[in-house]
This record gives structure tokens, C-alpha cells and sequence, in this order.
């Protein structure tokens, strides 16, 4: 017999288990207890490994995941940065001075941002998730048919549950948003980011540094002791053959970007290199579909919004569910998801359309551009209010209750 001959439909089914799946389930089973039947599900729950990848999480998010019950496992290994140094210059160059420097423009004591690895935020999500009594399921889901009032939803092993409301959290390649004949608007920027771990001989005292250069951005975002988590764009190519490189080698191509001020570097991991570009849903839903996270949009990581959008969209979701099934009404309705995708479709579109301008501003040589973009950042940084402004919008603490640190 099927999972779904021995059970009733869950109320929200969220297929994909990584940071954003599971706090979206936490967020509406938390919510909601035993008034909703809430399941998740991914093959990593059977032991997977999330690698040592590392996100910077905006104040907002970090808020959402304090109020969510997962922050107290998250904290001790967060590192908190309270400035970001903005620097626009050539590798060669010795000196390399601050354009823009952000610090202060946040809540009195408060940081920028945290850097926090991603398996530690999915392992602590997925602790919650267990202790609230959301159904953990090894798998993922292979395919799905809409129905009027449920969704049949077909596992990779071949059991089917029944679901009011189907969540796609399964990535940049989703095969329900596929599934769902759901279309992508978008390109490829022909760049690769390099991301690896290395420790450096002195401390960076919490800062956080972001380096224009003429192949792309160049970030060093502190971690724990002395380490910072590199983000480092070059044409795909090149990305592919500096990731290849021993470390001797490695270390040597790095070290005149990063630069000399925290003394000698080692390399702690070995370097990844990934694709990027912009894609985003022609649509966030469907019947009785909503699409979240990468399944929805991919940014370039010039602002470090990747994972912090997806939060978005688990706030916006859940608020929108949980305020539904309060009424007693059907969380997978046409007017749940519009109400859903209403929230998070500006506020998508306009951060994808800020980060393509800045990649596209500062990946570039062009001297005229240069001096452009330099009056530009020297503007900012001299008009305190606009810098706040633009670190309450990275922030997103105006995008729902959750991002504010409040119940739903």
C-alpha cells in the first residue's frame, strides 16, 4: 500500500531539504503544531553532505531563524562582521583604497551580517524539524499531478503522499518546477566563482572586505578564528584551470588579490568552482505548486543574497499559509499563492536587476566606467542615510514578521 492509502494529505509537502526547504517547514509547523500535517523531503536526510560552503546571513534571516528556534545551535559558530570595506582596484596595485566603507548602518549593536556555513544552518533547521514534528522523508520527489483538492506527490522510490500544498525547494535545476512547465527568463554571465577556506596569519578583526577587480568581485568574508571564506570570479575558464591548481600554486595566483594585510595565507579546503547567472520563474506557482529558493530565482553572489532570498520567500510563504489555515481555509488556493507570489516577486526581480548592474559596472576595466563608478561609491559612502538605506533593503527586515523576529 502507498503512504497515501494509510494517512490524510499533508497540508504542506516541501520537497527539498536544505536550508530553505526546512525552515519553511519549521516555519509553518512551529506556527501551526498539531493543526498541520507538515512533511519534508531530500536524500540528504539519509546522511547526505553539504560541503563546506559558507553564506553571509543578512540581519532579517537571522532574525527569522532566532524566532524559527534554530539560531542557539547557529551562534557559537557564526562569526558576525560589523563592516564591509569596498575597495575598486587591479590586483597588481599596492595600495588599494576604500571607496566605501559600510559600518554603523545597522541597529545600534547589531551586526552587518553573520557568516555562518550552510551545513551548520541545515543541521540545526533540521533539528527543529525533528523536535517539532515535521515527517523527515530520505528521497526526493520524482513527480507530481495536481489535483482539485490534493496533489499526488510520486517519490524516487516510488511511494506517493498526498499533499493540499506542494513546496518546490529542490534547487537550481528543479524538476517540479520543470514538472510544472514553468519557465526560466535569464543568462549566463560566462563567469565562474571560486569559493574556498583560508587562514591567514593575523586576525581580520570581523571585517568583511569586497575587492572590484577587472575579472569580477573579489570577497573575503571573516570566519571563525583566523579564516575567511573567499568568493572569487574569473571568465569560466580560468575559474576552472586556478581551481585545478596545487596549492603552492593556488596560494601564489591568490595572494595578489587578497592582499598581504592579514599576513601569510594557507589554503584550508580545496577550492569549488561555480557557475554563475541569472534565472528567475516566469511564475513562483502553480496548481497548488509554490516555488521557493533556488527553484525560483538565482542571483549573482555580488551582494551575498543567494540564501537570504530564499528566507525571504520562506517568510512570505509561511505567512501567507499559516494566516490561511488560521481561517480554515486551503493552504494550496489560487488566492494562498498569489498572495504569496505578490510579496516576492518585486522584491526578487528588483535585487536581480541591482546585482546585474553591479556585476555588469564592475566587471570591467574601462577607465571612463572606473572613474564613474568610483565617484559613485565615494558618493554613497559620504550620504550616511542612503547607506542605510541600502543596508535595511540587504537586510530585509521590512519583508514580514518573521524577518522582524515576530511570531506568525
Amino acid at each position: 500500500m502507498s503512504s497515501s492509502d494509510l494517512a490524510p494529505p499533508f497540508d504542506l509537502f516541501v520537497a527539498g531539504g536544505g536550508m530553505v526547504g526546512t525552515a519553511l517547514a519549521v516555519a509553518v509547523k512551529q506556527a501551526m503544531g498539531a493543526g498541520a500535517r507538515v512533511a519534508c523531503c531530500d536524500p540528504a536526510f539519509g546522511g547526505g553532505f553539504y560541503g563546506t560552503r559558507a553564506s553571509a546571513l543578512a540581519a532579517g534571516p537571522r532574525r527569522m531563524l532566532e524566532r524559527l528556534g534554530a539560531w542557539r545551535a547557529v551562534a557559537p559558530l557564526a562569526q558576525p562582521f560589523h563592516e564591509m570595506i569596498v575597495t575598486d582596484s587591479r590586483p597588481a596595485d599596492v595600495v588599494r583604497p576604500a571607496f566605501l566603507n559600510f559600518s554603523g548602518e545597522t541597529e545600534p549593536g547589531e551586526p552587518l551580517a553573520h557568516m555562518v556555513f550552510n551545513a551548520d544552518v541545515a543541521a540545526a533547521l533540521t533539528e527543529r524539524a525533528r523536535a517539532l514534528g515535521v515527517e523527515l522523508i530520505v528521497g526526493a520527489a520524482a513527480d507530481f499531478k495536481a489535483g482539485a483538492s490534493e496533489t499526488l506527490v510520486t517519490l524516487d522510490d516510488g511511494r506517493t503522499v498526498e499533499t493540499r500544498l506542494l513546496a518546490a525547494a529542490d534547487g537550481r535545476r528543479s524538476r517540479l518546477r520543470d514538472l510544472a512547465g514553468i519557465g526560466l527568463v535569464g543568462w549566463d554571465y560566462g563567469q565562474s566563482g571560486i569559493v574556498a577556506t583560508i587562514g591567514h596569519e593575523r586576525d581580520h578583526e570581523g571585517k568583511a572586505r569586497q575587492h572590484f577587480l577587472p575579472a569580477g568581485p573579489f570577497a573575503i568574508l571573516p570566519l571563525k578564528g583566523r579564516r575567511s571564506s573567499i568568493v572569487w570570479n574569473e571568465p569560466r575558464r580560468d575559474a576552472e584551470n586556478i581551481a585545478a591548481l596545487d596549492a603552492e600554486d593556488f596560494l601564489a595566483e591568490l595572494t595578489p588579490r587578497f592582499g598581504r594585510e592579514l599576513g601569510a595565507l594557507t589554503l584550508l579546503d580545496k577550492p569549488q568552482t561555480f557557475p554563475f547567472g541569472l534565472r528567475v520563474a516566469r511564475s513562483f506557482v502553480g496548481d497548488r505548486l509554490a516555488l521557493v529558493g533556488d527553484a525560483a530565482h538565482l542571483v549573482h553572489p555580488i551582494a551575498g543574497q543567494g540564501l537570504n532570498l530564499g528566507l525571504r520567500d520562506v517568510a512570505a510563504l509561511a505567512e501567507s499559509v499559516v494566516e490561511t489555515m488560521r481561517l480554515g481555509l486551503d493552504p494550496g488556493s489560487p488566492e494562498t499563492l498569489k498572495r504569496y507570489e505578490r510579496a516576492r516577486r518585486f522584491d526578487t526581480l528588483a535585487m536581480l536587476g541591482a546585482t546585474d548592474v553591479l556585476n555588469r559596472l564592475f566587471s570591467n576595466d574601462i577607465p571612463p566606467l572606473r572613474l564613474a563608478r568610483d565617484l559613485g561609491l565615494g558618493l554613497v559612502d559620504r550620504l550616511p542615510p542612503l547607506k542605510r538605506f541600502f543596508m535595511r533593503e540587504a537586510g530585509g527586515q521590512d519583508r514580514g514578521r518573521l524577518l522582524k523576529g515576530e511570531a506568525l
